[in-house]
């Protein structure tokens, strides 16, 4: 690895099992990395995996397969203390302020838990810190709002705290959840210049999951497209946005309003196969270029020029993976 490399996941697999039913694979050999001070943007429809990914690189899902390095620790199956040091350094904002904060507690409980549990602060340094982590976030006055509960503040206050908590542990790596999603548009430039400011004065890393392209290109260095558990496209934000390679990519940029991008016809429009048989291409049954290959073969993600890779047999003829 090299040095500004904070977080690496190399072929990581996360699968969960049912009773009864068949296995699914949410992430299938994804390879990832975000550097120091870099936002890489996930993006995709629901139900892609993005939100898998996002846990898992946190340590909060168990890695059937893979390796996941932090800097140049791997961190695939740590436990105990030193998962406990990982969680101090990767934190993961919630997509949802409303569900994330219990109901029953003040602000200044949100924070000071992982204050005293991940840094080691006592009660009173951790009191001290609440309200320096409130006044970061743009919640003065800090007096007030460190003795607030949840329904006593708006959906933008209460993602303000879910970010502070994030922080609380000094985090290097912090994967961010769809964070604006659940806000009104007019909150939500707000929250991504605050997570920019952050980004700047602590020296942080994000992993942005998003399925909003425009937000992506705003406030992401690089883009990772997800489709069906695999990464399709990646490539610089501009690049992406400007010059999308992957079928999939262009069909999710021609349904970002004001995009102006022309839709690509679908030959259907069903949830992509996380079957652990899948065989092929994931969006081979969606593609309006689908060849027969992809059928049977998925695609390696290839550079097709440099910093630009997409997994697609239209670009390259190179290795297939069987899965």
């Amino acid at each position: 690895m090299t040095d500004n490399r904070v977080v690496r996941a190399e072929n990581l697999t996360i699968r969960f099992t049912r009773k009864k039913m068949p296995d699914i694979v949410a992430a299938r050999s994804v390879t990832l990395e975000v550097g120091e001070k870099e936002t890489v943007a996930l993006v995709g429809e629901s139900g892609s995996g993005k939100t898998t990914m996002g846990r898992a690189l946190v340590r909060l899902l168990r890695l059937n397969s893979g390796t996941l390095w932090f800097k140049d620790q791997n961190v695939t199956t740590i436990r105990g203390q030193s998962l406990r040091r990982y969680h101090s350094q990767a934190q993961l904002i919630f997509q949802d302020p409303f569900g994330s904060l219990n109901p029953f507690h003040t602000v200044e409980y949100h924070l000071q838990r992982p204050l005293m549990k991940l840094r080691g602060l006592s009660r009173r340094g951790a009191r001290e810190a609440v309200l320096d982590l409130l006044a970061q976030v743009g919640l003065t006055p800090t007096v007030i709002y460190r003795g607030k509960y949840p329904h006593e503040l708006s959906g933008g206050q209460r993602q303000r705290v879910a970010i502070a908590r994030a922080l609380a542990g000094e985090p290097a790596f912090v994967v961010a959840d769809e964070p604006v999603s659940m806000l009104d548009v007019s909150l939500r430039a707000e929250i991504l210049t605050l997570l920019e400011s952050l980004q700047e004065q602590r020296h942080l890393s994000y992993l942005y999951i998003t399925h909003d392209l425009a937000s992506a290109r705003y406030l992401a260095h690089r883009i990772a497209v997800m489709y069906g558990a695999t990464i399709v496209e990646m490539a610089a934000a501009d690049t992406v946005v400007r010059t999308p390679a992957h079928p999939y990519t262009r069909l999710l940029l021609a349904a970002s309003v004001g995009s102006g991008a022309v839709a690509l016809p679908e030959t259907q429009s069903l949830a992509p196969d996380l079957s652990a048989s899948r065989r092929g291409c994931a969006f081979a049954p969606r593609c309006p270029q689908v060849m027969d290959r992809c059928r049977v073969q998925a695609p390696k993600l290839v550079d097709i020029e440099p910093g630009h890779a997409t997994a697609c047999f239209l670009y390259h003829d190179g290795e297939s993976r069987e899965d």
